[in-house]
């Protein structure tokens, strides 16, 4: 069984590494980078330090894994943050140094493709957290979302349970980071229905675990960081969320079938689904369109779950993944699901 831990936190006035372990998208689209940036510094009081790969697009896999080791071993660095995701970091892990990265545990704040990193970490013991990253989260036009905001700066700088809060507007259309009108002007939120709760009949707490569906998928290809004992997930909590790239509710179920097949489903006593990106430069849906995809997912997941899991206890429309807000949620930390008072609430 791995003993996960806490890393220590950062203060106000410490720096903060920025690095690409997937893409290196600020090289293409600087203005919500330098935006982030600017955040960092104005608000959360951190001095954001980049690193060679940082905005260099198609860096290789060991220059990526050279700017993580340097992140992690400089003391003077209080934590490390992504700028982005991307769709190849599974090829970076071969090249980590785990025993450096344990013996410098810091916070590591990542999503989507992140989530071979994040669960790199959980693997080496470091809890991490996922979401916010520098050019989505922090370079929102004109401001960060205040759920987003609040939920972030909470987990950088204290320790203890902070509790989610399901927000009155969303979006996930995005527009277009090389026209410089989109940071004239906030996005167009849209009213939240909140979260839909399935078995909520009891309270469950448990060590988080999971991630972007797509990218979880290519790890249980490659057998990368999963563990070999599956009773290490016992009675933990699983985090599911899709990307942009909006897989179907077929290819949902089927990844959900192979990991019930391989025995992850069944170990876990909750799952938090992420709220569904239900738009994309490819596929701009129409709100009606977009409704049935999300229907569809949602309907994908209970058919994966009543075959696998049938009383885990879900809760839809968490926002955690590729969506605005994003909260922020400690992986391999601990999260409390109490379905009986339909409040979630996550030690940071």
């Amino acid at each position: 069984m791995t003993m996960i831990s806490y890393p220590p936190k950062p203060s106000p006035g410490d720096r903060i590494a920025v690095i690409s372990p997937g893409a290196g998208l600020p090289g293409l689209f600087p203005r919500p980078h330098e935006l982030g940036l600017e955040r960092l510094r104005k608000d959360f009081e951190l001095e954001p330090v980049e690193y060679p790969a940082t905005r260099k697009m198609g860096s290789t896999p060991q220059e990526r894994a050279a700017d993580i080791h340097a992140a992690f071993a400089d003391p003077d660095i209080g934590a490390v943050i992504a700028s982005i995701g991307g769709d190849d970091q599974i090829t970076v892990l071969p090249y980590l140094d785990r025993e450096l990265i344990r013996a410098n545990p810091k916070p590591f704040f990542g999503m989507s493709d992140n989530t071979n990193l994040l669960m790199f970490l959980r693997n080496t013991g470091i809890v991490g957290y996922h979401g916010a990253t520098v050019m989505t989260a922090l370079g929102r036009p004109v401001a960060m979302d205040q759920l987003t905001a609040e939920s972030l700066r909470a987990a950088l700088f204290t320790s203890g349970e902070y509790e989610l809060k399901s927000p009155e507007l969303w979006n996930d259309i995005n527009r277009d980071w090389a026209d410089p009108a989109t940071f004239d002007a906030e996005p167009e939120m849209r009213p939240s229905d909140g979260w839909t709760w399935v078995n909520a009949d009891e309270v469950v707490e448990g060590r988080s675990w999971g991630g972007c569906l797509e990218i979880l998928g290519w790890m249980l290809m490659a057998d990368r960081e999963i563990a070999r004992d599956l009773s290490e997930y016992d009675g933990g909590v699983l985090l599911l969320e899709t990307s942009e790239e909006m897989p179907s509710g077929e290819e949902v179920f089927r990844t959900m079938r192979n990991m019930g097949e391989r025995g992850l489903l069944q170990r876990f006593s909750a799952l938090l689904m992420g709220r569904a990106k239900t738009w994309s430069f490819e596929r701009p849906n129409s709100p009606e369109e977009a409704a049935r995809y999300a229907a569809e997912q949602r309907e994908a997941v209970l058919r994966a779950m009543r075959a696998y899991a049938p009383d885990t206890m879900i809760v839809f429309d968490v926002d955690y993944g590729h969506t605005d807000p994003q909260l922020v949620i400690p992986y391999g930390g601990i999260v409390r699901v109490d379905g009986l008072a339909r409040r979630i609430t996550v030690t940071y």
